[in-house]
């Protein structure tokens, strides 16, 4: 072979590499997400079963654990409307990995946030399908003396923090940065 190496890569690969280390971040978050959401959901609901008043405190004043099961979305939006919110969650899901299969270029923090979104959204949308339309909920915030924060999960709180880095990503990409242009007179 005069020297030369073949490889065994599909041309695609080799073509864009930074295609490899997508999936190498992606997967392992959104697997890991999803895992440690589910894990979290069962361990916690099955300790606090059996605990009085099924909730333990943890910061005094501002964070409990403490059972709680939703019908809904986010604050308790569209409650009772579980197959609306299956197939809404369901298209979501296709979005949000059809996003990351066929864009391209997208940076880093903008990966981690398609992998947090896919991760937040499979958690909620197993417990919708197997979880009789409940969706388990445990974290208890008190933002005001006698004020809390709807209960949350692991996985609302990766939703949030993709929002929040999408957030970010934009306010500080190189596009955002540019002046728009002038109008012409």
């Amino acid at each position: 072979m005069n020297g030369e190496q073949k490889t065994n890569f599909p041309s695609s690969v080799i073509s864009h590499p930074s295609s490899v280390i997508r999936h190498l971040i992606f997967w392992p978050i959104c697997i890991g997400g999803l895992a440690f959401d589910l894990w979290t959901k069962s361990e916690i609901f099955a300790w606090l079963e059996n605990v009085q008043g099924q909730g333990v405190t943890i910061i005094n004043g501002f964070l409990r654990l403490q059972l709680a099961v939703n019908t809904g979305a986010a604050f308790g939006i569209a409650e009772g409307h579980r197959v609306m919110l299956v197939a809404v969650s369901a298209i979501a899901l296709v979005v949000i990995l059809a996003i990351f299969i066929f864009a391209r270029g997208e940076r880093k923090i903008v990966v981690v946030s398609l992998a947090l979104f896919a991760a937040g959204v499979s958690g909620n949308l197993y417990d919708r399908v197997f979880n009789g339309g409940l969706v388990r909920d445990f974290i208890d915030v008190v933002y005001w003396p006698g004020k809390h924060w709807p209960a949350f999960n692991v996985a609302d709180s990766m939703l949030c923090t993709a929002v929040g880095l999408l957030i970010i990503s934009s306010l500080f990409s190189p596009e955002s940065c540019q002046k728009p242009a002038q109008p012409q007179k």
